[in-house]
């Protein structure tokens, strides 16, 4: 029996998930990137700086990093995933940048004390089983200089290209399980006070929570068919058909998501609203 804390998230992105987002990562990390730039942003990185990039998934973030520290910085990716860290090794020799990638749960990992200048994530740390004992063993990584950057999700009803397909899908669907607002989850740093309750008792300090509101180009710019196909692979409309276990109801959701991304359907593909936090603090 796995002893760790996230033993549940640790199968769940190594048994279900991990091969699902790893066939899916060139248009996730299209996706999602305008997120993780702005974070990187906030984050004022500068060349020679040591980077944690903290739930590295398959390493678009781990290898933009290292190349935004340059020269004589270092980029440190590490995931409790093995199949997106193989894909993310892949990455980085197929783009030639030097970096390092672990296997690894970040809330118990025995990290390098004042190991890193930077704590970075995109959408990487809503999973923790215990979020502050989480940062806090992420923090003695930190120099006593060092910074904490990353990007979360706001609640579901704040994001659209979530939300609808979620809805659309659960007019065949029974409701599956929701996670408590405090539970890991891609919302649970949804609630503000509860980042700031979560960061401060980790021992962070200037706790900052930036409202991003964007507009993202969902399924890679594909047509409102084949991201219907995409929405069913990942998040919460994917995790409804999955739990309902019966596969004669796929194609009457596909159907409803498609029906529901119809009036999001531009030339430059399906273009929908999202909602997400950008997280600064300090050691």
């Amino acid at each position: 029996m796995d002893p760790s804390p996230n033993a549940e998230q640790i199968k769940y992105w190594n048994e279900v998930s991990g091969a699902k987002w790893v066939a899916v990562q060139p248009v996730i990390d299209e996706q999602i990137r305008p997120l993780g730039r702005l974070a990187m942003e906030r984050a004022a990185l500068r060349p020679g700086e040591r980077v944690l990039d903290v739930g590295c998934g398959c390493g678009d973030t781990t290898i933009e990093l290292a190349r935004r520290v340059a020269p004589g910085g270092h980029a440190a990716g590490v995931d409790i995933s093995a199949p997106m860290l193989e894909r993310a090794r892949q990455l980085a020799d197929a783009q030639r940048v030097n970096v390092r990638f672990e296997l690894a749960d970040a809330q118990t990992h025995a990290f390098l004390p004042a190991s890193a200048d930077v704590l970075f994530s995109r959408f990487g740390v809503m999973f923790f089983a215990d979020p502050t004992a989480a940062f806090a063993n992420l923090r003695r990584a930190l120099t006593s200089g060092g910074r904490l950057a990353f990007v979360c999700w706001q609640a579901l009803p704040e994001n659209a290209w979530m939300a609808v397909p979620m809805l659309a899908a659960l007019q065949h669907l029974p409701t599956p399980p929701i996670p408590g607002p405090e539970e890991p989850g891609p919302f649970s740093f949804a609630d503000p006070a509860r980042v700031r309750r979560i960061l401060e008792g980790a021992g962070f300090t200037s706790v900052q929570l930036e409202d991003v509101r964007e507009t993202l180009t969902i399924g890679g710019g594909a047509g409102p068919d084949d991201t219907a196909e995409f929405m069913l692979q990942i998040g919460p409309a994917a995790r409804a058909l999955r739990e309902a276990s019966d596969p004669t109801l796929k194609p009457r959701v596909a159907a409803a998501v498609r029906d529901a991304l119809l009036p999001y359907a531009t030339p430059q593909g399906v273009r929908m609203g999202s909602a997400s936090w950008i997280v600064t603090a300090t050691p």
